[in-house]
């Protein structure tokens, strides 16, 4: 898949979302700079080393954040803290309450390890 791929999906989203969906783009971009991004499982995703690090996407009433699981479970009591709550493999948060960046690229990067890449 092509970043045109990522590009048609956020376009495609509704409009209250898209800023959201490119900051979170650009973050998981800026964390795993040696990433591919790719089309996985509909939702636009980063891939090292074979496998999807990190991946986002647009819901009717919410954006989501996916990570690999133990990345989300070292993590637990952070997002907890920060008023969030997730499933083994994701987050979901509105426009008006974004996950904090630093905290994005902790679980980034915690899944990056995860996958051994």
């Amino acid at each position: 898949m092509t970043t045109a791929d990522h590009d048609a999906y956020i376009a495609a989203a509704p409009e209250p979302f898209r800023p959201s969906l490119n900051r979170l783009r650009t973050l998981l971009a800026d964390t795993l700079p040696e990433a591919e991004e790719v089309v996985a499982y509909n939702m636009p995703g980063f891939v090292v080393s074979g496998t999807v690090v990190a991946s986002y996407a647009a819901f009717s009433k919410q954006c989501g954040l996916y990570v690999l699981p133990s990345a989300i479970a070292d993590h637990a009591e952070e997002i907890a803290a920060a008023g969030f709550k997730a499933t083994k493999t994701g987050i979901t948060f509105s426009p008006r309450k974004p996950i904090p960046d630093d905290l994005v690229e902790r679980l980034v990067r915690a899944s990056r390890e995860a996958a051994g890449a």
